[in-house]
């Protein structure tokens, strides 16, 4: 473990010139971030139970400066899984989106394959990441879920970043924990209640009208908090998939290997037939709004090149750079025992 930890370079940037969106819809409250041309379908990016829309930064800013539209959410509160497929229909109609692409990872992914099962009109492809079919696993590991609404906050932050696994890592996997685990410390007991119960409400995936071909399952070799038996279980329905295998990259591969993951984010969105409209890449606005028009940059192939402006407001973000070490020291202090996950 490392000491003191700050947010990343990159992150601070992406908060300055990506804007956070916050909209009540009906008693649901959503935040998002919406960047690249709007002309473009979305990849609308699920996070899993530790994650935050923030997570997937990294895609945010490499895709939309090749010309995709990226959403990524924060799951929210809701209880049940029909609850989740109402709300996520009702959220893409306030946006005005009609068809969607979903990348999902672990909780995320499971949402993402029930949305597009009920939903199939709206779905048009799935990128599954460390994800999972059922939910019996999750629920016969905590026995305690008819609690979780009285479980004390911490007690919550407790059980799922004993989820992960702590290290020794190489220093791009840590610092992918880290990230998530200082996420970790912005939700609140209710965020973590909500996905806790998702994670285990009895459900499982049925049969789907969207085509394998259409699907994607990208995956990491080495290790994350998923199991094995339930990774090949998503193989097993999906024979026809197109398999991206990371050879390492943990529970979070977009954070800790973002280029091999956008790569094949990119391959899938081609495959698939989504066109990236380069001649439309984002500029930095000046009403702070995301996925204007700007001026295409000339020659810039690298994604980690980004636009230059005199910065916008950073919602949020001394209090997630503090965030860091304090999920440091909670790390520390709680990830000394094995996970019963």
């Amino acid at each position: 473990m490392k000491g003191v930890f700050s947010a990343p370079g990159d992150y601070i940037h992406f908060k300055s010139q990506v804007p956070l969106h916050k909209i009540p819809i009906g008693t649901k409250q959503w935040r998002y971030y919406d960047f690249g041309p709007k002309a473009v379908p979305p990849l609308i990016c699920l996070p899993g139970v530790a994650g935050t829309a923030d997570v997937y930064y990294k895609q945010i800013m490499s895709l939309s400066m090749k010309g995709y539209r990226v959403i990524s959410v924060d799951i929210p509160r809701v209880w049940n899984l029909h609850e989740w497929i109402q709300a996520f229909e009702n959220f893409l109609d306030v946006i005005d989106v009609h068809h969607i692409h979903l990348y999902g990872t672990s909780l995320g992914g499971f949402l993402a394959q029930l949305f597009a099962q009920h939903r199939p009109r709206r779905v048009k492809s799935l990128i599954l990441s460390n994800t999972f079919l059922e939910t019996r696993s999750f629920a016969s590991a905590m026995p305690w879920a008819p609690v979780v609404n009285w479980t004390p906050s911490f007690l919550l932050k407790r059980y799922v970043l004993t989820g992960i696994r702590d290290g020794p890592h190489e220093p791009f996997i840590a610092d992918s924990v880290d990230f998530v685990a200082s996420q970790v410390e912005t939700l609140s007991s209710d965020d973590l209640a909500s996905r806790l119960t998702l994670n285990v409400d009895a459900a499982s995936v049925g049969s789907l009208l969207l085509s394998d071909s259409f699907i994607t399952i990208m995956d990491t070799n080495d290790y994350c908090a998923i199991p094995q038996q339930l990774k090949d279980q998503l193989s097993d329905r999906y024979p026809e998939a197109r398999c991206a295998r990371l050879k390492s990259g943990g529970d979070f591969p977009f954070l800790s290997r973002p280029d091999e993951v956008n790569l094949h984010l990119q391959l899938h969105l081609r495959r698939v037939g989504l066109e990236a409209r380069p001649d439309m890449v984002p500029g930095i606005p000046k009403d702070g709004s995301g996925g204007s028009h700007g001026e295409e940059k000339d020659g810039k192939e690298d994604p980690d090149d980004e636009p230059k402006d005199d910065g916008g407001s950073s919602e949020r973000q001394s209090e997630e750079n503090q965030s860091f070490s304090s999920s440091r020291k909670f790390r520390i202090s709680y990830i000394t025992e094995p996970t019963s996950k």
